[in-house]
């Protein structure tokens, strides 16, 4: 007969393997996908991907200058109408909503963000595209801001809601206003979750394609302004990697890279800055 305590080490060690293998293995899909993007499109990267047009069709050479710009563009756009509106949402949920109102926002919210992407696509295209009459980076800015708004809600209320009690009732007691409390001491306690909250809502907008179809959908060439088509990286990586040159499709795994890369940096950036707040809580 096998003993109890000999029966608990055995599940132990078989179940420490499996979830050391299956964390081994999430671990390792990441850095696959991080080698093959560099196998396959490190040769492509070269000072003309970053500061070049795109070379015309048919031809070798170029680089995704314009498409690099309107990314940016476009993720400043989105910033400037979700961040605010997102965390004043936050705000108001977490320190002056009532529990109906409360409970009615926060489910919108969630439902907001399960919605598919191409579906905000479509819903900023009839808001915006058709109105205007064309395409625009202030289209796309839209669209992609309409979808960081549910994530920065609820990142940012969870945070304000760490803040303990404690500092809210000592600046009360000092004689602050409920707006002044939560302005000079909550959320700045809160800030670098917040600011995590925001950079991961950043990260999570930025390989969208979908909705920048429908809207920004796309340019060759540089794109003056905020009320012309532009050229994104997801969208340029679509399409040259559909294309029908190998010399697209090398670019396309290139730029691939070079997105994949900067949403793994605003990730570790946001995963240091709440590494960082949780030492600072415990300290």
């Amino acid at each position: 007969m096998i003993s109890h305590r000999t029966r608990r080490k055995v599940t132990n060690i078989v179940m420490f393997t499996i979830t050391g293998v299956c964390t081994f293995i999430a671990v390792s899909v990441l850095f696959f996908i991080l080698g093959y993007l560099l196998w396959q499109g490190g040769n492509a990267l070269n000072w003309n991907f970053f500061t070049k047009l795109p070379a015309p069709v048919g031809e070798t050479g170029g680089g995704f200058a314009n498409a690099i710009v309107g990314s940016a563009k476009l993720l400043l756009l989105a910033a400037l109408i979700g961040i605010p509106i997102g965390f004043l949402a936050a705000v108001y949920l977490a320190e002056f909503g009532g529990t109906t109102t409360a409970f009615i926002v926060r489910y919108t919210t969630d439902l907001l963000n399960g919605v598919p992407s191409i579906v905000m696509g479509i819903f900023a295209y009839a808001i915006v595209v058709v109105p205007m009459g064309h395409f625009s980076t202030l289209a796309g800015g839209i669209a992609l801001g309409v979808m960081m708004i549910p994530i920065t809600v609820r990142s940012t209320e969870e945070f304000l809601r760490a803040v303990p009690n404690t500092l809210r009732e000592g600046a009360l007691a000092l004689g602050a206003t409920k707006w002044r409390a939560v302005a000079t001491v909550v959320v700045p306690a809160a800030l670098p979750g917040i600011t995590t909250g925001i950079l991961l809502a950043i990260a999570r907008v930025a390989g969208e394609t979908a909705p920048l179809i429908f809207t920004a959908f796309g340019n060759a060439f540089w794109s003056p302004g905020w009320n012309q088509p532009t050229e994104s990286l997801p969208y340029m990586i679509w399409k040259y990697a559909t294309g029908p040159y190998e010399d697209w499709r090398q670019q396309a795994w290139a730029a691939g890279l070079v997105l994949l890369s900067l949403v793994l940096a605003t990730n570790i950036g946001a995963r240091f800055i709440l590494r960082r707040q949780t030492r600072t809580s415990r300290g």
